[in-house]
C-alpha cells in the first residue's frame, strides 16, 4: 500500500480522500490551486470581520462523527460545536416571522399554530423521513455508484416504495400539508441545495429529518474550523500539501495517468484523485481521447444553483435576524423557475442571511455584525458589477422593509461574489456553487462515475459525482473514492 497518490484539490472531498488513503499506508500529496485548503469552504478576514465564504450550515452531525471515528477521533478533538436555538428564522412578510426551534416539540407546536392538525402530520412526515435517512445512510449514500447492481440488495429493493424514489417532493409534501407557508419551510433545503420540489424525488425529505431532528449546529469560530481540523488530521497521517499550485494538465502514459503538472512541475503518482471540479478536470486537464463525457453531455446536466453573495461588515448591532434567517416574503416558486426552468436573474428573489456574529463574538469587532447574504441564481448567467449593485439595493430595501432597519449608512465593509468568482477561484462549471441538482436522473449510478474507465487509475470525487451537493455528501464522496482505491489495490486490480 505504499503507492504514491496525488489528490487534486483540497476541498472537503479531497481532504477526506487524502486522510483515508494515508491511513491505509499510501504516500499522499494534495495539490491545491489556492493558497489554503477548503475549496468552496474558504474563509477571509478584513477590518476585524471574518467571513466563511461558502458553506454556512452544519447539518447531519453524524456524518462528521462517523468520519472522524475512522481515525479514532471525534469532531470535538478539532472544534467545538454549538447547537443553534432557534435553528433559523423565516420572514414571510413584515411582522410575519417564524422561528424554528431546536426543540422538536416546539416545531410541532409551530406547525399546529399555522395549520390545525399539522403537528401530528409533521410527526408522520418526519417518521418517514427518518426511515429514509437511516436506509440511505446505511445502504445507499456510501456506495460508489458504478453499477445499478449495487442497489439490488433485498433490503433496498424491499424499501423502494417507502423511499419514494419515483414521487416528487412537491407531491409528497402536499399529502401532508396544505399551508403554503409550511411547505416553504420544508422545501427550502431543496431550492438552496439543488432542485425544485417538483423535480426532486421525495426521497430527499430525509434532509428534513437531518435538519429538524438532528439539528442545526455551528462550529465555534466558523465553518472553516472544520477544514482546519481535517487538514490537521491529514497532516498527522503524513499527507503533504502543496498550495498555490493550479494543475494545468494530467499526464497520460501507456493508457495510465502518470501524474499531474502544476507550476511547470510534474508530480508523478500511481493513482490520481481529482477532487477539483469534475467538468474542468475532464474537459481541460485531460487529452480528448481520455475523456468519458462529451461537452454536450455536460451541457445537458441539470446543475444546482450558482449564488450571488454579499459579505457585509455592519458597524452596529442588528435586530430582527438570527444566525440563519430566510426571507420568503416573495414567490418562492417564481424564484425557483428563474433558476431551473427559465434561467434568468430573478425579479423578486428569496434571500438568505447568515449572521454568525449572533453566535460568535470572535468574527466581528465589538458592537458590530458580519452579514453574509446569498441569493440562489441560475448557473451560467453573466454577472456584472451593474447587476450585482442592482441586487445589493434590493437586499437593502427588503432588509429595511422586513426588519425596519436601514443599514445603508452602516456598511463599513462590502464584497460581492458570483459566477465569475466561482469560475476563477474553483474552475466551477458555469459558475455553479453546489454541483448537480438532485433529480431522479442524476441520482446514484446515474451521476458521472467516480472512475475514468479509459485509464483505470484516475478517480473523481466531489459535488459533481456521488453522492451529491452539500458538505456531508462531499465528505462522504472522498471516503467512497478512498475505499474504492484501497479495495482495488488490495485485490491487485490497480
Amino acid at each position: 500500500m505504499n503507492k504514491n497518490i496525488i489528490v487534486i484539490g483540497a476541498g472537503f472531498s479531497g481532504l477526506a480522500a487524502a486522510a483515508l488513503l494515508a491511513k491505509d499506508g499510501f504516500k499522499v500529496k494534495v495539490i491545491e490551486k489556492n493558497h489554503a485548503a477548503g475549496g468552496r469552504a474558504s474563509v477571509f478576514s478584513s477590518g476585524g470581520f471574518t467571513f466563511d465564504m461558502g458553506p454556512s450550515w452544519y447539518w447531519m452531525p453524524d456524518v462528521f462523527e462517523k468520519y472522524f471515528a475512522i481515525f479514532g477521533k471525534s469532531p470535538s478533538d478539532y472544534y467545538r460545536l454549538k447547537r443553534l436555538d432557534p435553528s433559523y428564522r423565516f420572514y414571510f412578510g413584515k411582522g410575519a416571522l417564524v422561528d424554528v426551534t431546536a426543540s422538536f416539540e416546539g416545531v410541532v407546536e409551530i406547525f399546529e399554530s399555522i395549520e390545525t392538525g399539522s403537528g401530528d402530520k409533521l410527526r408522520q412526515f418526519l417518521a418517514e423521513a427518518e426511515y429514509k435517512y437511516k436506509v440511505a445512510m446505511d445502504e445507499f449514500v456510501y456506495k460508489p455508484g458504478l453499477s445499478i447492481l449495487e442497489f439490488m440488495n433485498p433490503r433496498l429493493l424491499a424499501s423502494a416504495l417507502r423511499l419514494h424514489m419515483f414521487s416528487s417532493f412537491d407531491k409528497h409534501l402536499k399529502k401532508y400539508f396544505t399551508s403554503p407557508r409550511l411547505r416553504k419551510m420544508l422545501e427550502f433545503p431543496i431550492l438552496f441545495l439543488g432542485g425544485t420540489a417538483k423535480n426532486t424525488p421525495a426521497l430527499y425529505s430525509l434532509m428534513n429529518y437531518g435538519d429538524i431532528k438532528l439539528g442545526t449546529w455551528y462550529p465555534e469560530g466558523g465553518m472553516y474550523k472544520v477544514v482546519e481540523g481535517m487538514v490537521e488530521l491529514a497532516v498527522s497521517l503524513g499527507v503533504e500539501f502543496i498550495y498555490d499550485s493550479p494543475v494545468s494538465s494530467i499526464v497520460i502514459e501507456n493508457n495510465r495517468a502518470k501524474g499531474a503538472v502544476a507550476n511547470g512541475r510534474l508530480y508523478e503518482a500511481e493513482v490520481v484523485v481529482a477532487s477539483a471540479d469534475y467538468h474542468h478536470v475532464e474537459q481541460h486537464l485531460l487529452p480528448a481521447a481520455y475523456r468519458i463525457y462529451s461537452a454536450s453531455y455536460w451541457d445537458s446536466r441539470v446543475l444546482s444553483p450558482s449564488s450571488l453573495i454579499f459579505f457585509l461588515g455592519i458597524d452596529r448591532k442588528l435586530e430582527g435576524i438570527e444566525h440563519h434567517t430566510l426571507f420568503f416574503d416573495e414567490d418562492l416558486e417564481a424564484h425557483a423557475d428563474s433558476i431551473y426552468e427559465n434561467p434568468s436573474w430573478p425579479d423578486k428573489p428569496s434571500l438568505y442571511f447568515s449572521c454568525t456574529s449572533k453566535s460568535d463574538t470572535t468574527v466581528a469587532p465589538e458592537g458590530m455584525e458580519n452579514l453574509f447574504v446569498l441569493i440562489p441564481v441560475a448557473p451560467g448567467l453573466k454577472d456584472s458589477e451593474k447587476v450585482r449593485e442592482q441586487y445589493y439595493q434590493i437586499i437593502l430595501e427588503r432588509f429595511q422593509k422586513l426588519t425596519g432597519q436601514d443599514i445603508r449608512d452602516h456598511v463599513v465593509f462590502k464584497r460581492s461574489y458570483a459566477h465569475s468568482d466561482f469560475q476563477d477561484d474553483y474552475n466551477a462549471f458555469k459558475g455553479n456553487a453546489y454541483g448537480l441538482a438532485n433529480t431522479l436522473m442524476q441520482t446514484a449510478f446515474l451521476k458521472p462515475k467516480i472512475v475514468n474507465r479509459k485509464l483505470g487509475n484516475l478517480f473523481y470525487a466531489g459535488q459533481l459525482t456521488v453522492p451529491g451537493p452539500g458538505v456531508p455528501p462531499a465528505l462522504i464522496s472522498g471516503q467512497i473514492v478512498a475505499r474504492e482505491i484501497s479495495k482495488r489495490v488490495r485485490s491487485g486490480n490497480l
